[in-house]
């Protein structure tokens, strides 16, 4: 049913090139400043709470969570959560990455209009997820539902497409306060050190771009194959 050509290259193989490279650039970012010590000898943990303290946030729980990367905000249960790597060490990836969740939090508190769509979002956009691998398995057992099938699949990669589109603004915004408060708070110094926080933050957000381009182009990819069945 899915067929890889021409067209997959275009809309899926160079979008997951794409992706590729700006997981690399990510993992490099984190890999180099992360071994560079922030002057203000603060953890990632210690950078959140006092962040959240100047944001005069109280309900906001700062946790440490396991997994490489995993340093998410909850709006749901109003957690920080820190992988083990942000929450113990005093680096300047560990404090950049601190405050770019604690954005979040922020952007929460102050009902951030691009944050609550998302999370409107998010429920629609699990039970898109959660589909996706039935449908491509489905394409291969019953074969003669290919078109029903890449319709519904055309749903799911519209509903992550959009959701994806809601993150951009969210995830950009969360990384300019970062950079804001850590220099005017005194976490980082303006130089070398504000310098390194903005190139790890830069290639952060490098990703969200990625994961846009790669779901809109599955969607195209799935637009082409219906037009073609047309």
């Amino acid at each position: 049913m899915f067929i890889f050509s021409q067209s997959w290259l275009i809309f899926v193989g160079i979008p997951l090139i794409i992706a590729m490279w700006a997981q690399y650039r990510v993992t490099s970012a984190f890999s180099k400043y992360s071994r560079l010590r922030a002057s203000s000898n603060l953890t990632g943990a210690d950078t959140a709470r006092e962040i959240l303290n100047a944001a005069q946030i109280h309900d906001v729980e700062v946790v440490r969570v396991d997994g490489f990367l995993g340093d998410h905000y909850d709006p749901t249960g109003k957690r920080l959560c820190l992988s083990s790597e942000t929450y113990n060490t005093p680096s300047l990836a560990a404090v950049g990455i601190a405050a770019h969740e604690c954005g979040h939090a922020i952007q929460h508190a102050k009902a951030y209009a691009p944050l609550e769509m998302r999370m409107m979002v998010v429920p629609v956009t699990q039970i898109a997820s959660n589909i996706l691998p039935l449908i491509f398995l489905g394409a291969f057992i019953f074969p003669f539902l290919g078109m029903t099938l890449i319709k519904i699949a055309v749903i799911c990669y519209l509903i992550l497409t959009v959701f994806q589109l809601i993150t951009l603004p969210v995830e950009f915004d969360a990384s300019r306060r970062a950079k804001i408060i850590l220099q005017n708070m005194g976490i980082v110094q303006s130089g070398e050190e504000a310098a390194g926080v903005n190139r790890m933050l830069n290639a952060a957000a490098l990703t969200y771009v990625a994961a846009f381009i790669a779901s809109l182009g599955n969607l195209l990819w799935l637009l082409s194959i219906t037009q073609r069945r047309n």
